[in-house]
């Protein structure tokens, strides 16, 4: 049996390849609920940057939110001890470097008036 060719070129079928894995990428990464890549993936500038921010941002409250959520399951036993103090301390300190890489986001941009 003769099977027909899907791509014309081994360029076509190439592309579609990287197509299929980079939305197999993306798939994976949405449904463990982590950010995608970011936006331009090699070239330093300040859209790569704000894109890593932008990351970052995300996997910091992502972290937040699991850690408090830990800690209100624990028991009051648990909350009075050294090891919550200690987890306190923790939740602190990704609360302080959330709140710095926010800074370093961008503004949003304000509408422009029509003219």
């Amino acid at each position: 049996m003769i099977s027909t060719r899907k791509y014309q070129t081994a360029a076509e079928r190439q592309a579609a390849y990287r197509r299929r894995t980079a939305e197999a990428t993306r798939t994976l990464l949405a449904s463990k609920g982590l950010p995608g890549p970011a936006a331009v993936p090699t070239m330093p500038s300040p859209r790569r940057w704000n894109a890593m921010s932008r990351q970052a941002c995300t996997l910091l409250e992502q972290m937040r939110q699991e850690m408090e959520a830990y800690q209100s399951e624990r028991s009051e036993a648990w909350q009075e001890s050294e090891r919550a103090e200690e987890h306190e301390e923790r939740l602190g300190c990704v609360e302080e470097a959330l709140a710095a890489v926010q800074e370093l986001l961008p503004a949003p941009a304000q509408p422009r008036a029509q003219r």
